[in-house]
């Protein structure tokens, strides 16, 4: 039987998972998984009332908070693709939320700019997501909420660390072929 390595002593071999009692339920993964999937739908409900999806939301937010300015950059920042960007962008604009403004330095640069509208709109989602977060977080200490950033944030590092050597190895066979 294979013991559990503490985290310190080497990452690589950490064991909290066994294939003979896996539980999908109780797993890191599903759990973080269904948290993402229940706070969306309550922030859709939410947004829902000031006409805004959850795909429309976030790259709102993202412009409001200066976050990116082109539409590149926002499709990077949502983690989406041009075509899809551009279809979001697209529903966005018709609702007069947004604009497209050609860059007069690059004529190939398409800026965004939030509309009067998009300014008001996009204000009214921090307090959205503020309640919703803070909802899910009830009977959490101040310290609690701070360790459980923490926690988070190195379960991310480690998930990037492995994105990134996935990638690299992927990039290497590509080259060795």
């Amino acid at each position: 039987m294979t013991s559990i390595k503490s985290s310190a002593s080497d990452p690589a071999k950490v064991a909290f998972y066994r294939p003979e009692n896996y539980e999908a339920q109780s797993n890191v993964g599903y759990l973080m998984r269904r948290i993402v999937s229940l706070i969306s739908q309550d922030i859709d409900r939410r947004m829902e009332p000031h006409g805004l999806t959850n795909a429309q939301w976030l790259p709102l937010v993202k412009l409001f908070f200066g976050q990116a300015e082109s539409v590149a950059e926002l499709a990077r920042s949502c983690e989406l693709d041009a075509g899809a960007m551009t279809r979001l962008l697209d529903r966005v604009e018709c609702k007069g939320l947004c604009r497209r403004v050609r860059s007069s330095v690059d004529r190939r640069v398409v800026n965004l700019e939030l509309t009067p509208e998009g300014m008001a709109a996009a204000a009214v989602i921090p307090e959205v997501l503020s309640e919703v977060q803070n909802l899910a977080l009830a009977g959490f200490s101040h310290a609690e909420w701070i360790q459980l950033k923490d926690f988070l944030q190195r379960i991310l590092e480690n998930a990037q660390r492995q994105q990134s050597l996935a990638e690299s190895a992927h990039t290497n066979k590509a080259s060795d072929d």
